[in-house]
């Protein structure tokens, strides 16, 4: 029995080690702890790999969230359109401003925001849409922008977990009026502790975003709009700005190991991959990269026929990390009970999807033994081997 945990931050970190204390000692050494050349820099070269002309560094992926929705004046009877089946973040970064959100239902495909149903439920405070790149998939970029040209909607896309993923060669972030994503540690760039990006290629909208990151202050001390202290550390940005160029390395190693997994779990009894007509006795369906441009933050399964809890016990018993993301759709969270959200009544394919799915190790550095030792348990539960 090998074991194999979910993440395993260590090797990677741990192959930079020299280089992150070569920053750290010059972080400290500068005396310059907020703002600063290392922001800036790191924000640079952020802009460049997206393909966006401004990238702002901030304290965390929901704070970049909070911030574009800010600098879009959202607020206050206005509505935003948002997938009900991810992270709370999303929902409760527009919650937070007074904005309501309108709970949207995702493909079970794709598990991305299902614009069918989006188109349904506009109505006439609908302001924006947050679409959500799931998982390391881009949403359709292409349908996104049509959708929101058709009825008159800011787009900010929440690339929490894609940055560096693409639809037809544009990076996730460099579509909407804001895109917004988190170097979480775990993450594909993960940082040491919370911070985020926010991107735009539009000027006001970056001058506008500047000013909020920092209470509304410009010039100095003089305060046009209450803001927040929405500011990424210096140190931050130092030790992500070294992790950056490996970005396409770590996506790539990502990318082999789903291969793998698809390689080796092919033609296996009760395993197919999730496309449309997909059989519906399958015990195990393999997630598809249907842009074939995707970062694999997760490779998550879906477990139908009420097996996903067996699965997990399975898998656990084996010493193979996995986890749920995520078991309660939003429209169904606690901290939402009774508030006049609309499209709860509609989004069944969240609901059924929080009952299936579950997320198996995919990091870059996961050894041969360890990802084979995974698909051979795969395949052992799907024949119906309980030991």
């Amino acid at each position: 029995m090998i074991a194999v945990p979910l993440l395993d931050l260590g090797p990677q970190n741990r192959a930079l080690e020299a280089q992150f204390e070569i920053a750290f000692r010059e972080v400290l050494r500068s005396n310059m702890f907020i703002m600063g050349p290392r922001l800036e820099a790191f924000e640079k070269d952020c802009a460049t790999f997206l393909g966006v002309k401004h990238a702002l560094g901030v304290s965390s992926g929901t704070d970049a969230l909070l911030l574009a929705l800010m600098a879009l004046g959202i607020g206050e009877g206005d509505e935003v359109l948002i997938p009900s089946f991810t992270f709370f973040a999303t929902a409760g970064s527009v919650a937070r401003l007074g904005a309501s959100p309108v709970w949207v239902d995702v493909d079970p495909h794709h598990f991305n925001i299902d614009l069918a149903d989006a188109a349904r439920k506009v109505g006439p405070r609908t302001r924006a849409i947050m679409p959500v790149h799931l998982f390391g998939q881009s949403c359709d970029l292409d349908a996104l922008q049509g959708f929101a040209s058709a009825h008159n909607l800011k787009v900010i896309e929440d690339a929490a977990q894609s940055m560096g993923a693409r639809w037809k060669g544009r990076s996730t972030m460099s579509s909407g009026d804001f895109g917004a994503t988190s170097f979480f540690p775990s993450k594909n760039l993960g940082g040491m502790g919370d911070s985020g990006l926010v991107t735009t290629s539009d000027d006001a909208l970056a001058e506008r975003a500047r000013m909020l990151r920092v209470h509304g202050m410009q010039p100095k001390y003089y305060h046009r709009e209450i803001g927040a202290n929405f500011r990424m550390d210096p140190l931050q940005a130092a030790l992500l700005h070294l992790k950056l160029p490996h970005l396409p390395g770590f996506n790539c190693s990502r990318a082999g190991n789903a291969n793998f997994y698809h390689a080796a779990l092919k033609g296996r009894a009760g395993i197919v991959e999730n496309r449309p007509g997909a059989d519906k006795a399958a015990k195990i369906l393999l997630p598809v990269d249907f842009s074939g441009q995707g970062i694999w933050n997760q490779f998550t399964l879906r477990v139908p026929h009420g097996r996903r809890d067996a699965l997990k016990a399975f898998l656990t018993a084996r010493k193979i990390g996995c986890e749920i993301y995520y078991p309660i759709p939003l429209h169904r969270q606690e901290c939402f009970a009774g508030k006049s959200y609309r499209g709860a009544d509609s989004a069944k394919v969240s609901e059924s999807l929080a009952t299936e799915v579950l997320s198996i190790p995919i990091f870059p550095e996961l050894g041969s033994e360890q990802r084979q030792w995974v698909a051979d348990s795969l395949a052992d539960f799907a024949a119906g081997k309980t030991e």
